[in-house]
């Protein structure tokens, strides 16, 4: 568990479930489905494909903050259409670098136009955070002596 990892290593431990909505759903339909799915984003889909993502983040800036109603607010006016996207073979370290530089908490998985899966920064950092404890298990059994020869 290194940050030269591929993003197919956190989908295979992680699973690819991948959560959508559809442009044309309202705003609450999203909001609702995150609550329910316990995300907070999704995969906006329209004849198999990705087109965009909604996030939490969009309905506090593009909904609440404006004044409008999620109810009547279809999710194509608030999605964000220009997606960064990785592919299965794009390394954690890749992915770091992304949500950073670009400031997203969310990264669909793309494989072609096949979308394979979401990657968060959460699933990122609990990636790091067990590679790390993995390391620190390895060295006590290293120090106690019961490190395998």
């Amino acid at each position: 568990m290194r940050l030269s990892d591929t993003v197919s290593s956190i989908l295979r431990t992680k699973g690819n479930q991948v959560w959508s909505i559809s442009p044309e759903q309202s705003v609450f339909e999203a909001i609702e489905k995150m609550a329910e799915k316990e995300v907070g984003a999704l995969a906006v889909i329209a004849e198999e494909r990705l087109v965009g993502i909604i996030s939490e983040r969009d309905y506090a800036r593009k909904v609440i903050l404006c004044g409008k109603s999620s109810r009547e607010t279809q999710v194509s006016e608030i999605m964000t259409a220009s997606v960064i996207t990785v592919g299965p073979d794009h390394t954690i370290d890749d992915c770091m670098s992304l949500m950073a530089g670009n400031r997203i908490r969310h990264l669909p998985v793309l494989d072609a136009d096949c979308l394979l899966g979401m990657i968060s920064i959460g699933d990122l950092v609990k990636w790091i955070i067990s590679g790390q404890e993995h390391a620190i298990e390895q060295l006590e059994h290293y120090i106690a002596g019961r490190y395998p020869a």
